[in-house]
This record gives C-alpha cells, structure tokens and sequence, in this order.
C-alpha cells in the first residue's frame, strides 16, 4: 500500500464504527458451556498469510534463513506472494520497453527471493501476485525512472491512469510471459527470442494486480477490462489457473467495484470469476497509547466485519460461486504512516503491541468462519522500520517469529476447512467481561474437540468452561513474548487467561 494513501486511513474509522461493550470490573467467571450436539455449521476458512518482496528477504540478509524456514515450518495453503511497487528492480521484470529489436526481460534479481518463496511453500497453494505494471506500459509526460539500488524503495514509480496500450494486449503479455517463466520453462520475448528458466514450479492461484483503487487509481470498469485481458492470456499458457480478482484496500469505500466485477455480463465470455479479494487494517490514531488502542482496534475490527457482511450480499446476488480471500489482514500504527516524513525518528514498539495484533487477527479469523469467507491473510511475513514495521510477523532483526506468527501457527495447526462449528450457550448477563472474549467451538476432521479463546483486552479474564478438566490449553499471550505457543493441563474447569491471550483448549 503507498504510504502517501495511508494519509486516508486515518478516515476510514469513522466509516467503520462499532459499538464497544462498557468497561467494567470483573466480578464472576465467564460461564462457557458447549451444546457438542449442535452443528451450527462447516467451516470454510483457511488462516494464512501474505509474503511482500522487500530486501531483507534477499539472500544474505540476517532475516532470510530463519524467515523462510518459518515460512516453511507453517506449512500453510494459499499463501500470498507479492513483489510490489517500492523496490522495481525486485518486482518488474521488464524495466524498460523494447526497442530495436533488443528487450529489458530480467530476472537475476527476481528469481532468488521468488525461488525461495516456492521452495520454503513446495507442497503447499500458493497465491502469486507481481503486482507492479512496468511504469512505461503507462502514458506520461516524461519517463518515470527508478533506483539503480535494488534496496532503495521509491514511491513515485507507478504513475499514469490510462495505459498506453488501449486494447490491453501489453500488459496481458507481460503477465502471461512471467506465468510461462516460472511454469513452463522459459518464454518468447516481443521479438521471437526464446529465454529459458528452466522453471516448472505449480502455481496454482495469481491474483490480478493490487489495491487498485490506489494503484494507477482505476475505475471498475478499467480493471474489469484489464482482469479479462491478463486472465485470457494467461490461461492459454496454463488453462487450469484459477484468479482473484478485485484486491481492494478500502472495500467498504467502493461497493461500486463488487456490483461491477461480479456481474457476469460484464466480462468477456469464459472468463472465471473464481476469487475476489480484499484488505483490513486497524488504524490507530497518533495520539493513542497501547491501552487505548485495543479499543480502537476491536472496534474498527468490528467495522470491517459489516463491511464483509454488505460485500458478502453483494457477491452472493451477483456470482455465489465465487470464493472469497481476506489477504490482508493486521494492525498499521501510526508511527508507520508518520515515516512518510524523511525526518521521522521511529518509535519502539513494545512487546505486547504483537499480542494485540495477534489477537486481532485471531478474531478476525474467528468471525470470518462465521460469515463463510474461504481465506483469512494474515499480513505480513517481514517489516522493518520505514517499511511497516507495525505488521510484521517476525523480528527484523534476526527474522524469528514474534507473536503475530505464534497465533497464526497455533490457528493453523487446530482449525481448518472442514471443522464442525458447534453451538457455544448465550453468555451469563452476570458476567460483566464476556464481551471481551471470544470463542469458538469446533469438532475437527480427526473427531477432536477444541475451542479457540481470544482475550481482547490486556488484562487476566477467569472462565469457567463445561468439560475443560483434564483438557490440554495452548496459548499465546503476553507471557509468552516471542517464544513458541505454551502449554498447560488443566486440573479443573476453571482457567484464567493472560491479557491479549490467543488460546486452544483441546477437551479430553
């Protein structure tokens, strides 16, 4: 996401308000009790994450060896992998137009992070989205240049609304080429000259550009065109290719787009609606300490569960069998805007900042099994300071996991598609802290009973839940820092858990 867009963040709350529960002190246990006879339906929903293109995932780096392995470790379907608009020589593998008879096409510097993606994601789905058009496929007045510096992000690159090519046809070559380099071994260039890769690597997902309604700002109807174009070159170099569309970063802003994209008639004949796609992130105001955070970032979380409600009608009316990806999904501080100033000193980010983002997510993924939404992202593997530090899942320092990648791991490893979601009974009226907490119940594929327990607030909550004795909890929280989820065997069926805790209790 550009950073000179993120300005319009800060608005976005207003549009996505929701009522946050009183704040009161804890005078009795949550009372949780499972109807276990009770299927109230399947689950759908895959938690995931996304991987953006930015150096210090370049062989070498302090981060890259222990980041891909965590990738690896994971083990997770439909991972998303974006190079982006910030580092060209990293994304772009066509910097400038032919001529006479000579072209740009390289991959020298896209290939190794690329290649390491699809080998730590090997048996796994993945999601690739080379989400930067080459700048010269755009009508400028002058030629827009980029950093000789593979390293220096610029965010100027993409520039232009209208492409210089009318029938699409360039662009949709561009990625049909890029598609046949990492699947079918190589391509033929403008120019009839065969480059060879080597390549055979299953792609089995691309998604078609990102944040559009930022990105070279286009209309519904631009990228509705533009969609058709790439998907209809591309799956004539692989036929079974299945596409995401949409990739919105502001969705409840544009319904416009959903009603357009997903109506049929809008789109050249045989070309699938297989996936929409769209983004969240919590955005905290500059004057907010932590404390006041973790309402701001559930309300707003609240928020954007409506706003998925409304496109879900949407999509429902317009092509039901269409899936849904949430690829993006996090916290991003306002220190992380603020360092759009080139004097912006950055600010520490404290540990249980992760815990809070961890749990949002947590949450997040929880409701969105509720409303049937196929993919939950959680964004992203690396940040660093001046590049979001705010939503990454692992320590820029060294590239180990911290928190926001436990819970993922943990989601992973207990819930997926196919789980049975179970009745949990209304919560007792005497308990003044269960809004505060979230859970969910499933039978699992294996026949397991487990319940995922999310603590939106930093503080201790005491429960109590029907069954729990001699049951195993796993959890992160703000004890737990940057290690890997802990364990613990409970002795009855009462259990208090740690201020923004992530937690699983697997029932005896």
């Amino acid at each position: 996401m550009k950073r000179s867009d993120l300005f319009r963040l800060l608005l976005v709350p207003s549009l996505m308000l929701a009522a946050a529960g009183p704040s009161l002190a804890q005078a009795a246990p949550v009372q949780i009790a499972v109807h276990w006879d009770k299927i109230v339906q399947e689950s759908r929903t895959t938690p995931t994450l996304q991987v953006v293109v930015n150096p210090p995932l370049r062989r070498g780096t302090a981060v890259h060896d222990n980041a891909f392995q965590a990738l690896h470790d994971l083990g997770a379907d439909f991972v998303r992998y974006v190079p982006w608009l910030p580092y060209p020589r990293l994304g772009v593998a066509e910097l400038e137009p032919p001529k006479d008879g000579k072209t740009s096409w390289d991959f020298s510097l896209i290939d190794p992070m690329t290649i390491d993606f699809l080998e730590a994601t090997k048996g796994q789905s993945v999601v690739l989205n080379f989400s930067t058009i080459p700048q010269w496929m755009y009508k400028t007045d002058k030629r827009i240049a980029y950093p000789d510096d593979p390293n220096k992000a610029v965010w100027d690159y993409e520039q232009g609304t209208e492409l210089r090519d009318l029938t699409f046809q360039e662009v949709a070559e561009y990625y049909a080429r890029l598609l046949s380099w990492y699947t079918k071994g190589g391509f033929t260039d403008e120019y009839g000259k065969r480059h060879e890769s080597g390549y055979h690597y299953s792609i089995p997902y691309w998604e078609v550009l990102n944040e559009v309604d930022f990105e070279h700002r286009m209309t519904p109807e631009t990228y509705t065109r533009l969609y058709d174009a790439i998907v209809t070159a591309m799956k004539k170099v692989q036929p079974e290719l299945k596409f995401v569309g949409v990739s919105l970063a502001i969705p409840g802003q544009n319904p416009d787009f959903f009603e357009y994209f997903l109506n049929s008639k809008n789109h050249e004949t045989g070309v699938p609606l297989d996936y929409i796609s769209y983004h969240f992130y919590a955005v905290p105001t500059p004057d907010e300490t932590l404390d006041i955070q973790q309402h701001t970032v559930f309300a707003q979380a609240d928020g954007f569960l409506n706003t998925v409600r409304y496109i879900e009608t949407i999509r429902k009316r317009r092509s039901p069998g269409t899936a849904t990806m949430i690829n993006e999904i996090g916290i991003i501080s306002a220190d992380d805007i603020a360092q759009v100033d080139p004097n912006h000193v950055a600010k520490p980010i404290p540990d249980s900042y992760w815990n809070l983002a961890g749990a949002e997510y947590a949450y997040i993924f929880a409701e969105l099994i509720g409303l049937g939404i196929d993919v939950a992202g959680e964004s992203q593997l690396v940040g660093y300071p001046t590049q979001f530090p705010s939503v990454s899942m692992v320590d820029w320092n060294n590239g180990k996991p911290n928190a926001r990648l436990w819970v993922l791991k943990l989601l992973h490893d207990n819930f997926g598609p196919g789980d049975k979601i179970m009745e949990i009974a209304p919560a007792s009226p005497s308990a003044p802290d269960h809004p505060y907490l979230t859970g969910l119940a499933v039978v699992t594929k294996a026949g397991k009973r487990k319940m995922l327990l999310v603590n939106k607030r930093d503080r201790n909550l005491d429960l109590s839940i029907a069954g729990a004795a001699g049951g195993r909890f796993d959890y992160v929280d703000v004890t737990t820092g940057f290690q890997p989820p802990a364990s613990t065997k409970l002795a009855s069926d009462k259990l208090m858990i740690h201020g923004f805790s992530v937690g699983v209790l697997t029932f005896p």
